[in-house]
């Protein structure tokens, strides 16, 4: 585990030795990586970090209000809408790996924007090692790591805990004083419910999922997983009153992990189950079946895509 102590002090002076007298936005995401990576960079420069939030439009169900709520306390905070700039750029993207690019990209485009704004010359980043390990080992390109593009319109990126598991950063939260539901929140990914959609990103789909994973993470809240979810994965046959539809496909999924990099399906009990998939089934009439994941990591990763 990482002594706290000692690696706080130390990432504060590593920050204000990279960007010096400059300014710097910060990728917020309301995650604990990002908050941590936020804490560390205000104590570090102060005023001249900017808070930058992205509503993507892959967003869960009430984050962008949540965020807005348990970051009043920054007065500088941006909240950009950029629904439609991500929408726009996924349309007719079906490959798991081009959605992360894109989104990577996107991502990059709007904080230069806001530098820009901002005088800023630097991003700092909420980077955990195991981003880094799945990108660069070919598994999967993190929106962040691999999926950012080529050319960047900043002199530096900075990364204060791109060396730390998740379990570590949020020790480092609470070391901090984090609100704890920042420091204990689930894991949610960078790309949003664009990897928890199979296939080409639609409204439709998005909006399935997003009631789907609020359904989820509701239900399975007194099993304290790691991480759960819910993945839109494709169409079947199913019935609604007297009616046969081809409807959406929900796929559950709820883990425990340590650190992200290995995980195990949890095993939940059958009320439970046919709860989640009452409620996602009444809820939504384009929803034929509900399935639930058994499959640990490895073979599978934790999210679809």
């Amino acid at each position: 585990m990482v002594d706290t102590d000692t690696f706080v002090p130390e990432a504060i002076a590593a920050i204000e030795d990279e960007i010096g007298d400059a300014n710097a936005v910060i990728a917020l995401s309301g995650g604990v990586d990002s908050s941590v990576a936020a804490a560390l960079a205000y104590e570090a420069i102060g005023d001249r970090l900017t808070p930058v939030y992205v509503d993507t439009g892959l967003m869960r169900k009430g984050e962008t209000a949540q965020i807005r709520e348990t970051f009043s306390f920054m007065e500088s905070l941006r909240v950009i809408d950029a629904k439609d700039r991500f929408l726009e750029a996924l349309a007719g993207v079906t490959d798991p790996e081009e959605k992360r690019k894109v989104i990577g990209e996107q991502f990059i485009r709007e904080f230069e924007r806001e530098a820009l704004e901002a005088d800023a010359d630097y991003l700092v980043q909420g980077t955990i090692y195991p981003d880094r390990i799945e990108s660069e080992g070919g598994i999967k390109s993190h929106h962040n790591v691999g999926g950012l593009p080529e050319v960047v319109d900043f002199e530096g990126i900075v990364e204060p805990v791109r060396d730390l598991y998740k379990d570590e950063v949020r020790e480092v939260a609470r070391h901090l004083g984090l609100d704890e539901l920042v420091a204990e929140r689930m894991p949610f990914p960078g790309p949003g419910l664009a990897v928890r959609v199979i296939g080409e990103v639609t409204e439709e789909k998005l909006a399935v999922a997003r009631d789907a994973c609020h359904v989820v993470e509701a239900e399975l809240e007194e099993y304290e997983p790691w991480q759960a979810l819910a993945a839109v994965i494709g169409k079947a046959t199913g019935v609604k009153g007297d009616n046969r539809v081809h409807g959406w496909v929900v796929s559950v999924r709820s883990v425990d992990s340590r650190d992200g990099m290995t995980a195990r399906a949890q095993e939940l009990d059958w009320e439970t189950l046919q709860r989640i998939q009452s409620r996602i089934t009444g809820q939504n009439e384009n929803v034929a079946r509900v399935v639930y994941d058994v499959t640990h990591k490895p073979p599978a990763t934790i999210e679809y895509e």
